[in-house]
């Protein structure tokens, strides 16, 4: 390829960029405009991209939270319909080991209301073996959670008839745990019906 001198500069320069006018590259100022744009656009993708995985990582703890909330329901349910099922027990005894006015922590292998295994504290967060969600003590694989649980029971009365003040217990379970530095919570409210009417 055959270079030429230009006389004026002393500089050679390609044929092939004869199409270039001399003085036609970018100037300092138009590269950091151009590094300024590509910054301001890099920031925010990454800002954005930020608050999406706080957003999934929110929706995932209210997820959870709901689940365990509505477990406690099933939990206290479970207890009456054993009662229901233990031989020697009538239909008088569906609130049978069910404690009403407290709260109080159970976990999925519950049997009775209190559950001695399970206790109520300040510190007392539902703990993680890798498939249920417990309170036992936090060891090896069980681990603690961010999670706390409490359900309380009282009996719902009817204002239209008394004879149905003990036959329904108002449940509500409560979850909650530490979001970002901000105390979140779930509720849920259940009532327990004695509409079992074995032999």
């Amino acid at each position: 390829m055959k270079k030429i001198r230009n006389k004026e500069t002393g500089f050679t320069h390609a044929p092939f960029l004869s199409g270039i006018k001399n003085g036609a590259g970018f100037t300092l100022l138009e590269i950091l405009i151009a590094i300024f744009i590509l910054a301001v656009v890099t920031t925010g993708s990454f800002i954005l991209i930020r608050q999406s995985v706080a957003s999934v990582s929110q929706a995932q703890s209210k997820l959870i939270a709901a689940y365990l909330a509505q477990e406690g329901i099933e939990i206290v349910k479970n207890i009456r319909d054993t009662n229901w099922l233990t031989p020697g027990n009538t239909r008088d005894d569906w609130d049978e080991g069910i404690n009403i006015g407290s709260d109080y922590q159970l976990d999925y292998q519950s049997l009775e209301f209190p559950d001695a295994n399970c206790s109520l504290g300040a510190e007392n967060y539902l703990r993680y073996d890798g498939n249920f969600y417990n309170c036992s003590s936090a060891s090896g694989t069980n681990l603690n959670t961010k999670f706390k649980r409490k359900i309380s029971t009282s009996y719902k009365g009817f204002e239209f008839s008394q004879a149905y003040n003990d036959s329904v217990i108002r449940v509500i379970s409560t979850v909650e745990w530490e979001e970002r530095g901000t105390t979140k919570s779930i509720e849920v409210v259940g009532h327990l019906f004695n509409w079992y009417y074995g032999y």
